[in-house]
């Protein structure tokens, strides 16, 4: 696949995955991508490799892209594996080509693959440039975007920002993704990259001033349309702001009696004009999906069980999810369940008490046992007290 005229996609689709975790915890039922980019110059760069599971085909694709030339350079932008696996590979068959990297690339190639080809190698950083011949490569450091050592490269001569992980996807790319491309980019930014919103936005800042017409991720499509839309939902994304008005309800329920106060909750939301609400059970589904749901919504509420003095494991996972990638700017409200001595929206307010801009619901619902009239009463006052900010 041509990017450009110059720029030749020589990247992978993965689904052996799909019966997998991608990084050892998040399904990718529709398989994932570890793209890699050829420039043809007077000099040859390659952009990154792929996965160590695709060697002999990434290969096969360079190769094939090369139409028998030579490539000068290997620019290593992200030290993941799953975009370094075959520095080696590709230095041993190219012995002539030099390998492009940050300081904390070449520390971490040497520490991953017992080599940091000291002969071979360009270090760059902030600015520095490097001449294809009719295309000038600019590069701009990335720190915790979402490693220490990542680069980004703009060419401006095509006016293609190479992203490395930012702007990607879950997702192979050689399948259609029925829900387009936010969802699952959205669950990946939050998944992988949340933590990081300020590194994020400092990069932002930067791609600002840039003509950019193509972003071409690591993961994911390339992105040659409506550029717009991608640059302002990740300015949403990294500077945790509300992307959806609406409730995103995270429960778990032991007897089920928690998940019913949970559909009659929903219900009344509804009945009283809530413009969208949404729920998970966070045992059943997947995690990350509702990671990214509590980030997309403005208002959170936390549904679980008392358990052992504290609450549901996967309640507690869950928040201690939404606190590692510093979720803030939201309101939450809490439901509890007890049969003898309820203390779960205690434990759930402790937790989230050091957030940033958190607006607690001041009418919580407490469950002993099972529903009941005085229950539903409480359900009813905490949906109308949400239901002042819509």
């Amino acid at each position: 696949m041509r990017v450009t005229d110059d720029i030749i996609y020589v990247g992978v689709n993965d689904h052996e995955i799909e019966a997998d975790l991608f990084e050892g915890q998040y399904e990718v039922p529709l398989g994932m991508a570890y793209n890699s980019y050829l420039i043809k110059d007077e000099k040859i760069a390659v952009m990154d490799s792929v996965d160590g599971d695709f060697e002999e085909e990434w290969l096969e694709n360079v190769k094939n892209a090369l139409g028998g030339a030579t490539p000068e350079y290997l620019v290593v932008q992200h030290m993941e594996p799953d975009h370094s696996a075959n520095i080696t590979a590709f230095m041993n068959k190219y012995k002539d080509a030099k390998v492009v990297a940050s300081t904390n690339a070449f520390k971490m190639m040497k520490n991953f693959y017992g080599e940091d080809y000291e002969d071979r190698r360009i270090v760059v950083g902030e600015g520095d440039t490097l001449s294809l011949g009719k295309h000038e490569l600019t590069f701009i450091t990335a720190p915790m975007v979402h490693w220490p050592e990542v680069i980004m490269t703009y060419d401006k001569t095509d006016k293609v920002l190479f992203s490395a992980d930012a702007f990607g996807k879950f997702g192979a790319n050689d399948v259609e993704d029925p829900e387009g491309w936010a969802c699952e980019a959205r669950r990946y930014y939050f998944g992988i990259v949340g933590k990081y919103g300020v590194q994020v936005q400092n990069v932002l800042k930067k791609a600002a001033n840039l003509d950019i017409q193509i972003i071409c991720p690591l993961h994911g499509p390339v992105l040659d349309d409506n550029l717009s839309y991608y640059l302002e939902t990740y300015d949403t994304w990294s500077s945790y702001n509300v992307e959806t008005k609406g409730v995103f309800i995270a429960y778990t329920s032991v007897y089920g009696n928690t998940k019913q106060a949970v559909e009659e909750l929903a219900k009344v939301l509804e009945d009283k004009g809530c413009p969208r609400v949404e729920y998970a059970d966070l045992a059943r589904e997947d995690m990350f999906e509702s990671i990214e749901d509590a980030f997309r919504h403005d208002t959170l509420i936390l549904a679980t069980t008392t358990y052992n003095g504290d609450i549901f494991p996967f309640m507690r996972t869950f928040i201690t999810h939404l606190i590692e990638r510093g979720y803030k700017n939201r309101t939450i409200g809490f439901v509890e369940n007890g049969s003898w001595a309820p203390t779960a929206a205690r434990v759930m307010k402790s937790m989230l008490e050091e957030s940033k801009d958190i607006n607690f619901v001041e009418n919580k619902v407490t469950i002993t046992s099972a529903l009941n009239d005085e229950t539903r009463a409480q359900i009813d006052k905490m949906a109308d007290e949400i239901m002042k900010n819509y």
